[in-house]
């Protein structure tokens, strides 16, 4: 077993990483003084992955899109009982999310953290799917599809997304469509559990009061060996370019919202963190409220206090998101594109990316002394194979170079889509 401790070098902070026997990638924090604890056992396997094969298959096998989300529900069912029944005896708040590139099932609590991990660790590992019970959640996830649906927020998002890809799947909305999990059966979701539900392909994360060599011996007791079966993922080839730079849709809403996207060129591993705190370095920079250009949408009633930015990433896709409402989205659009522009022929302001990348590193390390941000911290540096630290090692190096390249290369006015929901 390959046990070694990860450590900051910069804020002394540290976590530990063992490659448990089974195959399981295990990290572990222990945080003294903290009364509670966070927990994450997940597989890199969300919605994006409808096509794949192992290295004994000829073969890719392509599988309906919702399927991943579609088992994240069915695993809480045993043969015996309903999962959340075992947590209300420990007293855990358990729950699961299906992302587009992953599923984590967690619990989050404050007293009997071992019987809680032994729960989490068996029922993952003990796949239970029949025809009825297949097709009871068919209605339900049917009914949950259609709802959001109806959803604004979601629907702005999705239709950004379609605006902006081809042929990569992130543009297909995760629990799938009516049509597509009506393809779902029990021989289908069995064969994804024992594709992406291997160990090899999976991450437990735990932060908080705990101690790591009892989290190990449950570990221990509980994680069944699993042949590496070299599992492999693929996507369509997408192209650079967009699909087209304007969609809309009318749903009951009061003020028009809209999403603003730059789709830009997609990275993996340490190239794609690096890229990521560029992006949200210049999306600071660039939705900061003391802006010239914020300050003259706020005067001009264009944009409110909900006016922001996030970074949207993950395999195959990469993409830099401005949303908020407006009574003229062309305009903020316009303004977005203007001041871009502006940076690129005058450069970036030194005063203004450090201030930006001061507060950035000033919330990375508030995140530090959260058991819950410590745990997802882990969880995704574990799916995306880099260090949990690393994000902060790449802020301290950043220079306003390599902050102004990125604007310049990739937040290029052939690259924007906008998606705008109004009233009806």
């Amino acid at each position: 077993m390959e046990k070694r401790i990860i450590t900051s070098p910069k804020t002394g902070d540290s976590c530990v990483y063992v490659k448990h026997p089974s195959g399981l990638d295990i990290y572990i924090c222990e945080m003294p003084g903290f009364s509670s604890v966070e927990a994450l056992f997940g597989t890199k396997y969300g919605s994006i992955n409808t096509m794949f094969k192992m290295k004994e298959d000829s073969e890719y096998t392509v599988v309906p899109e919702g399927i991943a989300h579609f088992l994240e529900h069915k695993l809480f069912e045993n043969e015996d009982c309903d999962v959340f029944e075992l947590y209300a005896k420990t007293g855990a708040s358990a729950n699961a999310f299906t992302s587009f590139d992953k599923t984590c099932y967690l619990f989050s609590c404050s007293k009997n953290y071992l019987e809680s991990l032994e729960i989490l660790l068996d029922f993952v590992q003990k796949p239970y799917f029949t025809k009825a019970s297949v097709d009871k959640e068919q209605g339900i996830i049917g009914q949950e599809i259609k709802m959001t649906n109806d959803n604004p927020e979601w629907r702005v998002f999705f239709n950004m997304l379609r605006a902006m890809y081809h042929n990569h799947p992130v543009k297909i909305d995760i629990a799938g469509t009516v049509e597509s999990i009506a393809q779902i059966d029990a021989e289908l979701l069995y064969k994804c559990y024992n594709t992406f539900y291997n160990l090899n392909n999976m991450v437990l994360s735990i932060a908080g009061n705990v101690k790591a060599d009892e989290v190990l011996e449950i570990c221990d007791k509980c994680l069944r060996a699993c042949e590496d079966k070299g599992l492999e993922t693929v996507f369509p080839e997408e192209p650079e370019e967009i699909v087209q730079a304007e969609l809309r849709e009318t749903q009951p809403v009061g003020t028009p919202i809209f999403h603003i996207g730059y789709k830009c060129k997609p990275c993996d591993g340490r190239e794609r963190l690096k890229k990521v705190m560029e992006a949200t370095i210049a999306c600071g920079i660039l939705t900061d409220a003391s802006s010239e250009m914020y300050q003259s949408l706020l005067e001009k009633g264009l944009i409110n206090s909900g006016f922001g930015a996030e970074v949207f990433s993950g395999d195959g896709y990469f993409s830099v998101i401005f949303s908020g409402e407006s009574t003229s989205p062309e305009e903020v659009r316009d303004a977005l594109k203007a001041e871009i522009s502006r940076i690129t022929a005058e450069g970036m302001s030194e005063s203004d990316f450090q201030r930006i990348k001061k507060s950035t590193y000033g919330l990375l390390i508030r995140e530090l002394n959260n058991v819950e941000a410590v745990a997802n911290l882990m969880i995704n540096a574990g799916m995306d194979k880099v260090s949990p630290f690393e994000t902060i090692e790449i802020l301290s190096e950043m220079k306003v170079s390599d902050c102004f390249e990125f604007i310049k290369n990739e937040l290029t006015g052939d690259k924007v889509v906008m998606s705008v929901v109004e009233g009806e």
